[in-house]
């Protein structure tokens, strides 16, 4: 009998949101990092809730063999204008971390999505969510070679594990002008290098990482919901940035940091 080979998972250190730090010089090494507890329990499951509806509305609507990221998998869109994307805004446990990483509280809001896959989704290619823009005649700088100019923070709304399709990374990735192999040239190990952590977890994430989904093979639907953030020093044209929010307020207006 031949055993099934041990998931080689990622040995994640889960950074306290007290200690923004040392979760900077991980992110900075990595090329991501993850804050434990980022989320109250009456804030995950207000996320949670919000998170389920919006599922069960594309996926009512786009049946899984329809779905925008393959078979079984989805993205959820722009969602940042309901209150339960909005609470993510500007979180005391994910602030600090920003501004350590950046050195600076001018960066602003870009919006909010996220994905999820649903039980039969198989394994995404790697990818990175950034291509080079910069255009330099020169050929002498690329958007890799510049400081993390946009930062996707996502949240996990399930335990992420070795068999319901978590993230996986390649650390130390997000600064190299190598483009991802195909995942039929991928090494395995990489194909098994995911992210185990529990719900409520914030992985604080350099889009230029390299970074894909997992087979889910589980019978839960994996849901992470994100906010992303531009550098004080970067915009891209077509997408209007967001104030920042103050806290959660009634009527849900914005209000510059």
């Amino acid at each position: 009998m031949i055993l099934p080979q041990k998931i080689a998972m990622l040995d994640t250190e889960l950074i306290a949101a007290a200690d923004p730090a040392r979760a900077a010089a991980v992110f900075h090494r990595d090329g991501f990092v993850a804050i434990r507890g980022a989320l109250t329990p009456e804030q995950l499951e207000f996320a949670r809730t919000g998170a389920r509806r919006v599922v069960d509305e594309q996926m009512t609507a786009t049946p899984l063999e329809d779905a925008n990221r393959g078979f079984a998998r989805y993205s959820f869109g722009s969602q940042i204008h309901h209150p339960e994307w909005a609470q993510l805004i500007e979180l005391p446990t994910v602030l600090p971390v920003l501004d350590a990483i950046w050195g600076s509280e001018h960066y602003v809001c870009s919006g909010g999505g996220g994905d999820y896959s649903t039980p039969g989704a198989r394994i995404q290619h790697l990818h990175s969510d950034m291509k080079d823009m910069l255009n330099d005649p020169l050929g002498q700088v690329n958007i890799y070679d510049m400081p993390v100019p946009f930062i996707v923070v996502n949240f996990l709304m399930v335990d992420f594990n070795e068999i319901n399709g978590a993230i996986r990374f390649v650390p130390g990735t997000q600064r190299t002008r190598l483009r991802p192999p195909t995942l039929e040239d991928e090494p395995e190990h990489w194909k098994q290098s995911i992210v185990c952590a529990p719900a409520g977890t914030a992985l604080v994430r350099d889009v230029r990482c390299w970074h894909g989904g997992t087979a889910n093979d589980s019978a839960e639907n994996r849901i992470m919901t994100s906010v992303g953030y531009f550098a004080p020093w970067f915009r891209r044209p077509e997408i209007a940035p967001l104030p920042m929010t103050s806290a959660v307020s009634q009527n849900w207006t914005c209000t510059l940091r």
